[in-house]
């Protein structure tokens, strides 16, 4: 056995020789030399890139120049404890003169390449310690700078910004509303309220979202549908509020108000509170100058006309800022029966909404002013023959002005669209053929050119009554008392 081995190193000795000498030999073993020259450098790579993984996690720790002593060593130990080839155990034996030129150039590489990994390492170390920049830092430093600015913007747009303006606070009345093609497919009132949700058909909108946004905004739901969430009017609130009986719609309640020629200051009697609807109107009519004296004879609707009341007055003191005038007074009795309850009072206008209301106008003549004017709402025209019946019959001192219906038509007026999607272009007249040839050629470049702004007149428009109508509502009758 001891003599094989020695007999097994000179036969590898005598094959490097051979190897080493100029000769076409020379020529098989570079295939070798290049494997291992691609070794080497995958080699490196992953020292290098081990050296950099370790600069990050020292920029996230403390000890720095310990975790960078470790990477050297290990960059190091790993080319060190790397298995080598018998050609290079072989060739680390021999003297310098007898190796071939490509051996002696690798030795070289492998020299350089640990140089260089020690000089990576140790320039790393002032960078990591803090002492030099990192672009990586920088750039993060920049993109922070950029979010700092964006989030500086979505606060301004947030915050008001004209005088007066006020953010969504919770205890407001909203209105969310989803329209689709021009027509409202969603439409819901609510109360704002800290951890509710905004439940519909399209998905559901936390409260909380909307708690400080401005009012009128696009909100997203959870199946990203946009839905419009705007502050309540009070013609929004007197449609949509919970009612008992049939409400006086805003636009005979506008009218009524015009005939009764109702202004700050004055004192009102209505009989019929309702759900609350005709109140509301009073009370921002009359102001905090004027009274309203409601008045109903059964009193789950008064009670629910209260409640609409204060509803409304505590969303517009959140709203403005500002309290809404308290000056409606409502009582549980019936108007026939009630002149001990008005003694005392005088009334510049007259609202009522009864069954009968004829057997009400004695109590009413006693306490109008002159001249001044009761308007009576009457959902059927057999109503309206009884009124003026009993007018005719027991001779009040009340003339009858006019008896009218208040009919709203709404309207669809849009761009005229083609199957596509797009905008219809509007044409020129046909001429005639003498014409045609006196005038210029001219081609019509709209049709041809697509345009996202067409010029002013060029789209046609349609125009048609919308195909769901407020049908009839009340008719409205007004009285005026006179002096005989």
């Amino acid at each position: 056995m001891a003599v094989q081995m020695p007999f097994a190193g000179l036969m590898f000795m005598n094959r490097l020789v051979r190897m080493s000498t100029p000769s076409q030999r020379h020529l098989r073993n570079r295939i070798l030399l290049v494997k291992l020259h691609k070794c080497l450098r995958e080699i490196r790579t992953f020292s290098t890139g081990s050296v950099k993984w370790n600069k990050d996690e020292e920029d996230s720790s403390d000890p720095a120049p310990l975790s960078t002593t470790l990477t050297s060593r290990q960059a190091l130990l790993s080319r060190r404890r790397r298995p080598l080839s018998p050609l290079e155990r072989i060739s680390g034996l021999l003297p310098q003169d007898a190796l071939s030129p490509e051996v002696t150039q690798l030795r070289e590489q492998n020299q350089q390449d640990t140089a260089d990994i020690q000089v990576s390492v140790t320039n790393c170390a002032p960078e990591e310690s803090g002492h030099g920049t990192h672009p990586e830092n920088e750039d993060s430093e920049t993109l922070d700078a950029q979010l700092k600015g964006t989030l500086h913007e979505d606060e301004r747009s947030m915050s008001p910004t004209l005088p007066g303006e006020r953010l969504l606070a919770f205890g407001e009345l909203l209105v969310a509303e989803y329209r689709k093609k021009g027509r409202v497919e969603f439409r819901k009132l609510f109360k704002l309220q800290a951890g509710q949700r905004l439940q519909s058909s399209w998905g559901t909108i936390p409260h909380d979202d909307m708690a400080g946004q401005p009012a009128g905004r696009f909100l997203k739901t959870s199946r990203g549908v946009p839905i419009l969430t705007r502050r309540a009017s009070l013609e929004d609130y007197v449609l949509y509020m919970k009612r008992g009986p049939a409400i006086t719609y805003p636009k005979d309640a506008a009218t009524m108000l015009m005939m009764m020629d109702v202004t700050e200051g004055d004192w009102v009697l209505e009989s019929g509170s309702g759900s609350g609807a005709m109140s509301l109107f009073l009370s921002r009519a009359v102001g905090s100058k004027g009274r309203v004296l409601s008045m109903d004879i059964r009193e789950d609707h008064l009670k629910r006309a209260t409640i609409n009341y204060n509803d409304w007055r505590t969303s517009w003191n959140l709203r403005r800022g500002e309290e809404w005038p308290d000056n409606v007074q409502f009582h549980n009795a019936d108007l026939r029966t009630a002149s001990p309850l008005l003694a005392g009072w005088g009334f510049h206008a007259v609202a009522l909404d009864l069954i009968n209301p004829h057997l009400a106008l004695p109590t009413v003549t006693q306490h109008l002013h002159p001249g001044a004017v009761c308007a009576v709402y009457i959902p059927n025209i057999t109503q309206v023959v009884e009124l003026l019946e009993g007018l005719r019959c027991l001779a009040y001192p009340l003339l009858c002005e006019c008896i009218i219906e208040v009919p709203v038509r709404d309207w669809i007026v849009a761009p005229a669209l083609r199957k596509d999607g797009s905008n219809c272009v509007s044409k020129a007249p046909i001429q005639d053929e003498d014409q045609k040839e006196g005038a210029p050629d001219e081609t019509d470049t709209e049709e041809t050119t697509p345009n996202l702004h067409p010029a002013f007149g060029s789209i046609p428009y349609i125009a048609r009554p919308h195909p769901e109508q407020m049908s009839h509502t009340a008719f409205l009758v007004k009285l005026r008392k006179t002096v005989q």
